[in-house]
């Protein structure tokens, strides 16, 4: 078994010499290894705006590692290409709107699409179901219906329905995304 010897130099190209661990990797002493660690530190793992949205599910938030970027929602690896058979995964999601002074809980399994074909100022929150959870909804909340609609008055007992269902969630659509985003990953 060889000595083995740390190659670091200074700036002045003095080098270290120090002894290398048994099994290291690279020819650096422990020493040089956590000052190599902490200049990768530096960047490895940083959350940031990704170079372009992610291809899986449309998020801009990203995590850089020295082999490449992850999509902080999804995982997606930034640079590989979905193949070509790849099928969105169906997800049925509650949905609660607000136009003005009043609030719309319907479902739908391509909210984006169902949303276009609605005026509407804002979605407030997302929760899983299909039509057995919206129906299960406007039974719960039938008493601030606005006619036969599938629109509600802003009631306190609605707005903090929305409020659990948002606890911790800035944006709707980020949370939508990671949810199709694991069903996605659970299919295979």
């Amino acid at each position: 078994m060889t000595d083995r010897r740390c190659v670091a130099t200074s700036p002045d190209g003095e080098g270290c010499g120090e002894h290398v661990e048994p099994g290291a990797p690279l020819d650096l002493c422990g020493a040089h290894f956590e000052v190599a660690h902490d200049w990768v530190a530096q960047t490895s793992g940083t959350t940031d705006l990704l170079p372009s949205p992610c291809v899986a599910c449309g998020s801009r938030l990203g995590v850089r590692y020295p082999s490449g970027w992850l999509c902080a929602v999804c995982e997606w690896r930034v640079g590989d290409a979905p193949d070509g058979e790849t099928v969105d995964p169906r997800l049925d999601v509650v949905y609660y709107l607000r136009f003005g002074d009043r609030i719309k809980i319907g479902t739908s399994a391509n909210p984006r699409q169902r949303f276009a074909g609605i005026r509407h100022d804002e979605v407030l929150a997302f929760e899983p179901g299909n039509r057995l959870t919206e129906r299960r909804r406007h039974r719960q909340f039938a008493a601030y219906r606005l006619g036969t609609s599938e629109w509600f008055a802003p009631h306190p007992e609605i707005l903090a329905h929305i409020d659990v269902l948002r606890a911790g969630i800035d944006d709707p659509w980020a949370q939508y995304a990671l949810w199709r985003s694991q069903k996605a990953a659970l299919r295979g």
